[in-house]
């Protein structure tokens, strides 16, 4: 059952297959109301996490097919449970976490001065959609009060609280916007009750991944009242029938659809794709651990004297498996991509038929992050490294 539910998974985030949604903006939007969110994160050492995910699932992905969504207004940031891009037809169940923030339930910047949020929308009012940098102060003096720290605060403040939207950005720089300018007329603003949205996060679960847990529905989701929500929700659906449940070795209680469950499901191709540490696929850890066996974590936060793989490795997904992690650098200065830790599980693999697929992965990602050469630095085992460095790098 676990193999099954393996190619199950990779199947519904469009992993299985070369080009699953189709290609261009369409496509995009199609990955995002397939997976419900794709994470947001400034770090840079390759392309950004929410390009790259979108890249892995279509083939012709361009980094400016997310801006036109939100240009025409079928997608909007705020938080899934991180910063995130979501389709807009998802608008109306973020509304719950915004009344609680407006409640006091949750806070951000709990000290933002009431004058600081009236400065804000009195000049996005006025003046159109603003950048933080935009309420930097003319003068060195740090005291003056709209200075650009404390509108910073009040900007993210009336983002969070569904007052302002991200109308678009300027590189990773957001432009700020009033929600009744940026909100198309036609979106549902009805806030969904909490066994409504406890629902809709199942429904959204199996349909991104096949397949849900009660721990993945909570995965980064505080709160008894919503866990309880999620185990009536999920105790009526079985009831019903829209939902089977399954005991699988080693995992908490698995639920899915029956129609999923006989659903044929063929072997996933063997196209290596190195998925971004905030993919969908792998960043529920446990979830992977359990499914795949695949132990990960992201060490950029780890002190450099304990990391085991590197500062930014990316897994690396063959056929049904996860099978390695290279920790990568896109040297845009030099046009050269690094890849400076290579680990592979070399006992398992056929390394005949893994190398050649690594390296189309490795070009088109190289590729991708604008860089014409690539080196191989290191690679473990050593006794793998002539192989994959006389195969990958480019000849100098």
């Amino acid at each position: 059952m676990i193999k099954k539910l393996r190619r199950i998974t990779l199947q519904h985030q469009g992993l299985a297959t070369t080009s699953p949604f189709g290609k261009g903006p369409e496509a995009t939007l199609r990955v995002l109301e397939q997976l419900g969110y794709i994470q947001v994160d400034s770090l840079s050492v390759v392309v950004r996490a929410h390009h790259h995910t979108l890249w892995n699932r279509v083939p012709d992905y361009q980094t400016n097919y997310l801006s036109l969504l939100v240009e025409q207004r079928r997608a909007f940031e705020y938080w899934y449970h991180a910063a995130s891009y979501l389709p807009m037809s998802h608008y109306r169940f973020v509304l719950p976490q915004m009344s609680a923030i407006k409640r006091g339930e949750r806070s951000y910047y709990s000290h933002v001065d009431k004058k600081y949020i009236r400065h804000v929308i009195e000049r996005i009012t006025v003046e159109g959609p603003l950048k933080a940098r935009d309420f930097k102060s003319s003068t060195k003096n740090k005291t003056t009060w709209w200075n650009w720290k404390p509108a910073k605060q009040a900007l993210e403040t009336l983002f969070i609280q569904g007052e302002l939207m991200i109308s678009g950005r300027n590189g990773m720089e957001k432009i700020y916007d009033l929600r009744e300018r940026v909100l198309p007329d036609e979106v549902d603003t009805s806030e969904p009750s909490l066994s409504e949205f406890s629902e809709y996060l199942i429904g959204l679960t199996v349909q991104a991944y096949g397949f849900t847990t009660l721990n993945q529905l909570c995965h980064l989701r505080t709160g008894a009242l919503l866990r309880q929500a999620l185990e009536t929700a999920l105790q009526q659906m079985l009831e019903d029938g829209s939902l089977q449940k399954l005991k699988v070795d080693g995992m908490p209680a698995v639920y899915t659809t029956q129609d999923i469950l006989e659903s044929k499901v063929s072997r996933t191709n063997s196209r290596v794709r190195l998925l971004s540490p905030f993919d969908n696929a792998i960043i529920h850890r446990d979830r992977v651990w359990q499914l795949f066996g695949f132990d990960y974590k992201l060490e950029c936060y780890t002190p450099k004297d304990k990391r085991r793989f590197g500062y930014f490795c990316l897994p690396i997904l063959f056929q049904d498996n996860f099978v390695g992690r290279v920790d990568c650098k896109a040297h845009r200065d030099k046009n050269e991509f690094e890849l400076i830790n290579l680990h592979v599980d070399s006992d398992t693999l056929d390394l005949e038929k893994f190398i050649p697929n690594f390296k189309k992965a490795v070009n088109r990602f190289s590729a991708f992050n604008e860089c014409r050469s690539i080196r191989v630095s290191n690679v473990f085992p050593k006794k793998a490294a002539s192989l994959f460095k006389k195969a990958i790098s480019t000849p100098k």
